[in-house]
């Protein structure tokens, strides 16, 4: 599970940093597209934080079921 975590947690970082740097260059030069990829890549973070959180819940309610009885 922690490299799990570590893979969506690097994933999550470049594309936060991807969004980041396109907002920036958006302000800077006051280019449509490098907002819409900004945007973009701010929704992969959101799928991936979603995504995560939904690997973690459900992991944890499978693992309690499967255990229930034990």
């Amino acid at each position: 599970m922690i490299v799990f975590r570590w893979i969506l947690g690097v994933l999550g970082a470049f594309f936060a940093i991807g969004a980041t740097v396109g907002f920036v260059l958006f302000i800077a030069f006051d280019s449509k597209i490098w907002l819409d990829r900004a945007r973009r890549f701010r929704h992969w973070v959101w799928l991936i934080g979603l995504f995560w959180f939904n690997v973690e819940v459900w992991g944890r309610v499978a693992w309690t079921i499967w255990h229930w009885g034990k």
